[in-house]
């Protein structure tokens, strides 16, 4: 076969190079000399890929290793975190993004096109690598600064969150100058005409972020508070704070999810001022039957003696009475004259003495029983006091107790609770 002097010179050229020494031999064995270029690239790029595996292969293994024997020798939980989170594995796939962007012309230099084609890929994911490491190296400052006792409940997640957003619109603008070919500040500047559809579609993720300083700031939510917000149905401990979203995980350990924003343009309670208190607060009523209450007479009095709490009281009380209506000369043959002592008042005062002696009850914080007004549904004593355990279990136990042993002691002073007639059918 006779070539003729042009071929001669460029497949000489070719010959000259070692990047071209499979073709060379192709083209010994008789191969066209487009048919050898093509497979000379796909010797050339399955050899390169083989190798670029492999390399990925060792240094992942050397810097995982590498990254396990420390950590076992370290005192510090970062290094662990470390691992955890992939970042030797990230950061291992730099060498063979390296090798590829080294011998991708050499390997693609007869196919100019293809080869601007995966430089521009390889570019692009030399970016999205470069994100990945920074996200891990992030995760991994998050979750070690959560392990840290006075930041464990503060919204680093959203400060995580809002540089990762940063920085992936950057990466995207960024890959997007590459593939267009446009100079990156030529393609910020391009921006500016489409800035009010970018705003309008993170406008959530605007609201969030602003939202999220707002919330740090002010202190209103950290990670652990409980919460309720009724709007939502959220009623539990906040278990996650976002740049989007809160979630609390609610006493029937269901997730409700609540928009960040929300909570600084609509209303809800945070219960921390409970918990960094000394006691959780009893509020809570009975009704007692109106027509029940009366005037206590002294025999009346005398077994009501009988009641250990109340008798120092009762004594007290029934002297102070006695001296004070005969020395106003008081008529005393009808009972509603002069000072006396009704079954509702001592009643109201057993209550008080019980509260205060009680072993579950804060007694360095507000201990009151009081008389509100009356309604339709009787007259209602309220006992205002503080349980010292705050643990739902434990104080649910605690209030309990305290309205079964006051309930139970209601009869004992001629008293009824009310309660609304039954309902018969007709017959």
């Amino acid at each position: 076969m006779i070539q003729s002097e042009d071929t001669i010179n460029i497949t000489s050229e070719k010959a000259t190079t070692l990047k071209h020494w499979v073709f060379d031999k192709l083209i010994e064995y008789g191969v066209s000399e487009q048919a050898a270029e093509y497979l000379n690239m796909i010797i050339l790029l399955v050899g390169l890929l083989i190798i670029i595996f492999i390399v990925d292969v060792i240094i992942r293994k050397i810097l995982i290793g590498a990254f396990t024997q420390f950590a076992k020798r370290s005192k510090t939980n970062f290094d662990d975190l470390l691992i955890s989170n992939k970042v030797p594995r990230n950061i291992a796939h730099i060498v063979p993004l390296l090798i590829a962007l080294e011998f991708v012309p050499d390997v693609l230099a007869d196919f100019y096109n293809f080869e601007i084609i995966v430089e521009k890929g390889l570019k692009v994911f030399a970016i999205v690598l470069t994100l990945w490491i920074a996200r891990s190296l992030l995760n991994t400052v998050k979750d070690y600064l959560k392990t840290l006792p006075r930041l464990k409940d503060k919204p680093i997640d959203s400060y995580i969150q809002v540089f990762m957003i940063f920085a992936w619109l950057g990466g995207i603008m960024s890959a997007i100058a590459i593939i267009t070919g446009i100079p990156f500040l030529k393609f910020l500047t391009g921006l500016g005409a489409i800035s009010a559809v970018i705003i309008l579609v993170f406008k959530d993720t605007i609201l969030g972020f602003v939202a999220s300083i707002q919330v740090s700031i002010n202190d209103m939510v950290r990670i652990g508070d409980w919460i309720t917000f009724e709007k939502y149905g959220a009623d539990g401990d906040v278990i996650e704070i976002t740049l989007a979203t809160v979630k609390v995980q609610n006493f029937d350990k269901t997730i409700t999810t609540i928009p960040t924003y929300a909570l600084i343009s609509e209303s809800f309670k945070n219960w921390r001022g409970m918990t960094n208190s000394d006691g959780r607060r009893i509020k809570r009523s009975l009704n007692i039957k109106q027509d029940t209450i009366k005037c206590l007479s002294d025999i009346d009095i005398e077994s009501l003696k009988k009641i250990d709490l109340i008798k120092p009281y009762l004594e007290a009380s029934q002297k102070d009475i006695s001296t004070f209506n005969t020395s106003n000369d008081i008529n005393k043959e009808i009972p509603l004259n002069g000072r006396n002592l009704t079954n509702i008042g001592v009643f109201r005062k057993y209550v008080q003495e019980y509260i205060e002696n009680h072993s579950a009850i804060n007694k360095d914080m507000t201990i009151m029983v009081r008389q509100l007004a009356p309604t339709s549904e009787g007259l209602p004593i309220e006992i205002y006091a503080f349980s010292s355990d705050k643990r739902w279990v434990n104080y649910e136990y605690v209030m309990a107790d305290i309205f079964d042993h006051v309930l139970a002691a209601v009869p004992y002073f001629d008293l009824e609770i009310f309660e609304f007639p039954t309902k018969f059918p007709k017959n």
